[in-house]
């Protein structure tokens, strides 16, 4: 599921390919490797994705004992009426 907005300001997820296939360019004249300020602003986009992703799982954690909760308490008060 993406969670960009419909006009486009925020990019798509990343998935596990979007980072397996990512290449980044490299530098210019006199110098080896990649360009760091790209490193930098994808591994900030990397951080802050799994930042979301771990506070959704947060969330579904929450969500998934307050529905066990309310099941449970549903649970008990029918076994009480049956009893009754």
């Amino acid at each position: 599921m993406n969670r960009g907005t419909v006009y486009g300001s925020a990019p798509p997820r990343l998935h596990p390919r979007n980072v397996r296939d990512r290449h980044f360019s490299t530098v210019g004249f006199g110098r080896r490797g990649l360009d760091p300020q790209e490193v930098r602003h994808f591994l900030h986009r990397v951080a802050l994705e799994l930042a979301s992703l771990h506070q959704d799982v947060a969330r579904l954690n929450e969500e998934n004992i307050r529905i066990k909760r309310a099941l449970r308490d549903w649970q008990s008060a029918q076994a009480q009426r049956r009893q009754s």
